[in-house]
């Protein structure tokens, strides 16, 4: 039998996990949660559960588990795969959990994916094929492959793929029992395309999801800056507020001067949400846009921001910590 017919007739399996797919369509405000590291190299798992009480308590509705900002492809597998299971384990009662088993392979996002459902996601978050990319006939039997395994969101992100999911093609794979939505990344028009016909859409761009969100019919969005500012986030996606997009606009413009999750990690590390250490090949922002830093926060107020004691430090270089491993 030719491998073309055997992807043809692999059986959907649909996970037993409880998954509520409208819970996760209705979700407004899901955050890419950072993973934070101890001095000696292992994950922190106390100021992750710190840090996702938090978010809880200001409304984010869901946890991207090991994406680009959880830093997902500097974990092993196996670290990965523990995360996922232990958000679940301590959260999954009171958020969703969605998993980036995403990989390249898809061999590789076939078993993380398996494994992923196996400790209780409630579903996946699935990139395109990167660095070594495919044609569109060779996307689609990969992205059919992993959508095989259980419910996921497709992610469309150009500027880190180096390849764009064109609608032709994401318009086929929602044919799919599994296929939840798409975090897309391109462009508001592309947003807006998808809400027309009934594809339900993520902004993964912070700077433009309030106006997706209000004037293009975006769902919601997969964000990044929530992971210290959840509640302002929350109120727009809730409610249009220009004021709070307008105050946010410096804000998110430096989180992404340097390419994320380099902004994310120093600002938190400043906040005292988690220890100032770097998984390599990250390091922290140079001193002067710390300080810049510093300003935008006290113009924003630190009352908006999660933080220790409701104080931003002002780390120095030597304070920060690089690992290798």
């Amino acid at each position: 039998m030719k491998s073309t017919q055997m992807l043809k007739n692999f059986p959907i399996y649909r996970p037993l996990v409880g998954l509520n797919v409208q819970k996760i369509q209705s979700a407004r405000l899901i955050t890419a949660i950072k993973t934070p590291f101890k001095y000696d190299g292992k994950i922190d798992l106390k100021s992750f559960d710190n840090h996702a009480e938090k978010q809880l308590k200001f409304g984010v509705e869901g946890f991207v588990i090991g994406g680009t900002t959880g830093e997902g492809h500097l974990l092993s597998w196996d670290e990965h795969i523990m995360l996922i299971s232990h958000a679940k384990h301590k959260f999954g009662d009171r958020c969703l959990i969605i998993g980036n088993t995403g990989s390249n392979s898809t061999k590789e996002a076939i078993n993380a994916t398996e494994q992923g459902f196996a400790v209780g996601m409630d579903a996946a978050l699935q990139i395109n094929p990167y660095y070594g990319k495919t044609s569109d006939k060779g996307l689609l039997k990969h992205f059919n492959s992993v959508l095989d395994i259980g419910p996921s969101i497709i992610y469309n992100v150009p500027s880190r793929t180096a390849q764009d999911i064109i609608p032709e093609n994401m318009f086929k794979l929602a044919e799919h029992p599994n296929f939840i939505g798409v975090k897309e990344c391109n462009n508001k028009y592309r947003i807006k395309t998808y809400s027309e016909n009934n594809i339900f859409t993520w902004s993964g761009n912070d700077d433009e999801c309030h106006e997706l969100r209000h004037n293009y019919g975006c769902n919601g969005v997969i964000s990044v800056t929530s992971n210290i500012i959840p509640g302002l986030f929350r109120k727009m996606m809730n409610e249009e507020s220009t004021d709070i997009s307008k105050k946010t606009e410096k804000l998110i413009k430096l989180l992404f001067y340097q390419p994320n999750p380099i902004g994310i990690n120093t600002l938190m590390m400043m906040l005292g949400l988690c220890e100032p250490v770097f998984r390599l090949p990250y390091v922290e922002l140079d001193k002067n846009i710390r300080n810049e830093a510093i300003k935008i926060i006290e113009e924003i107020g630190i009352d908006h921001f999660l933080s220790k004691d409701r104080k931003i430090k002002e780390l120095k270089d030597n304070e920060f910590c690089y690992i290798r491993y």
